[in-house]
């Protein structure tokens, strides 16, 4: 049996999402965006409940085409609001919208979204050593400051705790426990 990260259920869904996704360096714009959009409607709810919604949001979410989603009309908002299969949180499903506009804008600025993140970390992912649950933070100084950033380019619900679980996702921030088999292997 494959000792994994404290946070991993016995739920099917969330180990393969941990063995597969979790920790793994992204550099693809569209996997950095789905990954803003998901951890953005996150906010206040159990990463499970995301990941169990996962491809309602990518059929709602026109699979996280963000320059679709950049220029939703009123009418793709309000059909947003009427999807069960999502979370129905209007500023939320806004902020979605506005997040792709200006993913769209760091992408003209930087030449990639990726190029703009990654440049925190000089392109190389931070490799922490937590043993235990209680090791593991919710924010960082790194989070805080892209949080920051963020937030002063208009991006919406990107508080720093947020931020955090997007750089865990995304790979920027190896959390694997010691003691997790893919602490070895990033």
């Amino acid at each position: 049996m494959k000792n994994r990260c404290f946070w991993v259920t016995n739920s099917q869904l969330y180990k393969d999402y941990h063995d597969n996704e979790w920790g793994q360096p992204v550099f693809d714009d569209a996997t950095l965006f789905e990954f803003i959009i998901l951890e953005t409607f996150q906010a206040g709810l159990s990463w499970i409940t995301i990941l169990n919604k996962r491809e309602n949001f990518r059929k709602a979410f026109d699979n996280f085409d963000y320059k679709k989603i950049a220029n939703y009309p009123a009418v793709k908002y309000n059909s947003l609001l009427q999807d069960t299969g999502i979370i129905r949180n209007k500023l939320k499903i806004k902020s979605a919208i506005i997040n792709a506009q200006l993913f769209i804008e760091i992408q003209k600025e930087f030449g990639s979204f990726s190029k703009f993140i990654w440049s925190y970390v000089d392109g190389k992912p931070i490799v922490n050593k937590f043993h235990t649950k209680e090791d593991v933070p919710t924010t960082s100084a790194l989070s805080d400051k892209i949080s920051n950033d963020l937030k002063k380019r208009g991006f919406k619900f990107v508080g720093s705790t947020v931020v955090y679980a997007y750089l865990q996702a995304i790979g920027m921030v190896n959390d694997h426990t010691t003691d997790c088999f893919k602490y070895s292997v990033l």
